[in-house]
């Protein structure tokens, strides 16, 4: 096991007094070898929230973990009954969704997405980056669901809890069937990623484009390369996601970039800088997010914090919980992806500032939902007479 330096004590007692030693200090004992973990987000793997018991690697005095091997993909397939996922949150603009993935190997350490790795009895920390479920049947399951009689036709908004175009896609293709059903039953998608492997299917999405039926939203959090490597490991660099807006755009798709999280104290002085490199790329519109921290996200990301930024861990917290009450989270309808307070309020004012300058969002793009056309041959049962 990873013992606690003297400069790791330094920086906890530094960063926050008693939160650091009754909390930060225990995460840090639990904190996997980077050998092991090199590579990846998160630097601990926590028992999931719903186990009954929590297991950690210490060192018995054999020298034991030595002889732990590193981290690798793990890609176990799962058979979901249905693959259209609804939701009725009032803060957003979707009520349907698919996610092809479970799991994500970007290993983005702030994802919010991890704590559903807990409903699969595994770990949200290193397990969730690493131990990944894909649903080789969602092109099928999709096809059947889009033919049911009485369907009622709304976007579909792919990516918004994992990213469908993560490292796996390129060799198990599942959400190019899932573009090809879509594309096949003329309905509207919006998709969002951090992969350059979007432009993969440029072919697809420039038809569907073309009858005003799909936009992509790219991911990019930084320009900084450093902080993208060490924030999102095993993601496209900010370069190549800008290379994808600039080649979606050519293609007349429409495009936009998501400026999230914004990070208070850590990527927020980029916002300007963000915005003028999505437009000079080609992106039409534009939004953000505040970073949020739910359930098992907030001490992945405090550990992140103290490995890559302890000078900044102590202020970066602080303006977090500005805008949260106080809390590190706040899961209110409304707060969750904007918070409150002067902070806040800064924030929101510089990006729309920066957006009307740069003539962002002035228009926006509405996917047309009268084109469907439900698809003919999905296992539907036909009438006898």
């Amino acid at each position: 096991m990873q013992q606690i330096t003297a400069a790791d004590r330094a920086a906890f007692a530094g960063a926050n007094g008693v939160e650091i030693a009754n909390h930060i200090v225990d995460k840090a004992n639990l904190r996997v070898p980077a050998d092991r973990r090199r590579g990846r987000g998160a630097g601990i793997n926590p028992s999931g929230r719903y186990e009954p018991f929590s297991r950690a690697s210490f060192d018995d005095g054999w020298e034991t973990l030595d002889s732990l091997p590193a981290f690798k993909t793990e890609v176990q397939v799962e058979k979901p009954k249905m693959i259209i996922t609804r939701n009725a949150s009032p803060d957003i603009s979707f009520d349907r969704s698919i996610n092809p993935y479970r799991g994500c190997e970007h290993g983005c350490v702030y994802c919010f997405a991890r704590p559903t790795h807990a409903y699969m009895g595994l770990s949200p920390g290193l397990d969730f980056e690493s131990r990944l479920f894909v649903k080789p049947n969602a092109a099928e399951l999709l096809e059947r669901e889009l033919a049911k009689p009485g369907y009622e036709v709304k976007s579909i908004a792919i990516g918004t809890n994992t990213d469908p175009y993560q490292p796996i896609e390129k060799d198990r293709r599942v959400m190019r069937e899932i573009l090809e059903v879509l594309e096949a039953a003329n309905h509207p998608v919006g998709i969002v990623t951090k992969s350059a492997l979007v432009t993969r299917d440029l072919d697809i999405l420039s038809r569907m484009a073309a009858k005003g039926l799909v936009k992509v939203a790219l991911s990019v959090t930084t320009l900084d390369r450093t902080l993208a490597r060490a924030m999102e490991p095993r993601a496209a660099t900010p370069a190549k996601r800008l290379d994808a807006v600039r080649t979606l755009s050519e293609a007349k798709i429409p495009t936009m970039v998501m400026t999230a999280p914004i990070i208070p104290g850590l990527n927020d002085s980029e916002i300007e800088r963000l915005l003028e490199a999505a437009v000079t790329a080609g992106a039409k519109e534009a939004g953000y997010v505040l970073l949020r921290l739910p359930l098992e996200v907030a001490p992945l990301f405090k550990d992140w914090l103290l490995r890559h930024y302890p000078d900044r861990y102590r202020h970066v917290l602080s303006l977090l919980r500005s805008m949260r009450d106080g809390k590190d989270y706040d899961a209110e309808w409304g707060k969750r992806m904007r918070g409150s307070g002067p902070y806040a309020f800064q924030i929101r004012r510089r990006f729309e500032m920066t957006a009307r300058r740069l003539n962002l969002n002035a228009d926006r793009t509405k996917l047309r939902t009268d084109l469907f056309t439900p698809p003919k041959s999905a296992g539907v049962q036909l009438a006898l007479l």
